[in-house]
């Protein structure tokens, strides 16, 4: 029988829009961080703080069993001013809540009142809530500060809002989900001068031109065709003045892949061709190459797992396969390197043109924090169910 929070939604909206209105950006998340302990100490869990300086691990054990599962949310804000003019808008100038995660804080805390209520498992939930999501990898750092030592988990889960799907429908996909993402400053070194006399130069615009184009064929004549990966030239700066040739251009590439081979391929190849066009125009160029998150790959046995329990949830009809994986990024993929699990979407669009995730207007749609969070508590009880 499906769970109902109906019930709750008045306090899991209050939550929400407290959350929403106090946003603070990675590893800065104190203020998130105290207002998520003082609920969950309340209910009961044990809570402990401090890992990647602002992360909290809520631990709850009921029966006798030696199983364990751990859910992971992400808590942190970004770097935006927000335009939504809602009632609950941002406080804070320049941050907000761009990305829904003070909708996935509140519908794992409505998850976290109903199981200490409940108690219907046998074993041992760990709640993660999890800072610098969007940019230091809190992931990582609560994995290297020994989050899996210290709170042992057969298996994690997490999930994403996407308003791009229709609202209520879960969708899931097995193996990789989303991209490696990794950066690359590419600066052509060149000789400036009077743009009335370019042939005592050497021109960094002209290289770095060719630079750009050249970095296109990588994904068409390097890669199999099979292999996903972009390639995006995300910004070219050089020069100030008609009459003027600069000494340099900085071109930054954005890069994502999924399979580890690919993603060395790319870093050759995208340094091979920066150095070597610069070079056929006279100049130099030097890459500076920096690897982000890794690609999250979900494991078979736990992405079936949660599928089967969205099904019983909501439906076979609310329930569907990802066609492909995201490009996006995501440093659930630290976890799931360390435990099996998986990572999922959960659709919150209310019209075709809502705004999508990191835009100013987004705002996370309420009406999901009672199927979340209900949600959660039909997957922990599910995976801790009691032996016969």
């Amino acid at each position: 029988m499906r769970l109902s929070l109906t019930n709750a939604m008045p306090d899991l909206v209050e939550i929400r829009h407290h959350l929403h209105q106090y946003p603070e950006i990675g590893l800065s998340e104190f203020k998130t961080s105290d207002f998520i302990a003082e609920k969950l100490i309340a209910m009961g869990y044990e809570v402990t703080r401090g890992l990647a300086t602002t992360g909290l691990v809520a631990t709850l054990k009921n029966g006798t069993s030696g199983r364990s599962i751990g859910i992971r949310a992400d808590i942190d804000a970004l770097p935006i001013h927000e335009e939504t003019g809602a009632a609950h808008a941002s406080k804070i100038p320049g941050m907000m809540h761009a990305c829904g995660h003070d909708g996935h804080t509140t519908m794992l805390l409505g998850a976290a009142k109903l199981l200490a209520e409940r108690r219907e498992f046998d074993g041992t939930v760990h709640l993660i809530f999890q800072p610098a999501e969007e940019n230091f990898g809190g992931a990582k750092i609560m994995v290297e500060e020994g989050l899996f030592d210290r709170f042992p988990c057969d298996a994690v889960f997490a999930l994403h809002n996407d308003p791009a799907l229709p609202f209520g429908q879960f969708a899931f996909r097995e193996g990789p989900i989303m991209a490696a993402v990794d950066e690359c400053l590419i600066t052509v070194n060149g000789k400036g001068g009077h743009g009335a006399e370019p042939q005592d130069t050497a021109d960094p615009i002209i290289a770095g031109a060719a630079i750009v184009l050249a970095l296109q064929t990588i994904i068409s004549r390097n890669l199999h065709p099979m292999d996903p990966a972009v390639v995006t030239v995300g910004a070219f700066h050089a020069g100030s003045a008609s009459n003027i040739i600069p000494e340099r251009a900085e071109i930054t590439v954005g890069i994502r892949s999924f399979d580890p081979a690919v993603r060395d391929a790319l870093q050759e190849r995208i340094t091979t061709i920066a150095k070597a066009q610069a070079e056929s125009f006279g100049m130099t160029a030097t890459v500076r190459y920096e690897r982000s998150y890794d690609a999250t790959i979900n494991h078979k046995a736990e992405t079936d797992f949660a599928r089967s329990v969205a099904r019983a949830f909501a439906g076979e009809d609310k329930v569907v396969e990802m066609a492909r994986p995201s490009m996006g990024s995501e440093d659930f993929a630290y976890m799931l390197k360390e435990r099996p699990g998986t990572y999922f979407f959960l659709g919150g669009q209310k019209s075709p043109d809502d705004p999508q995730l990191h835009h100013p207007r987004f705002d996370f749609n309420d009406d999901l924090l009672p199927i979340g969070a209900a949600f959660w508590v039909e997957l922990t009880e599910r995976f801790l169910a009691r032996q016969a």
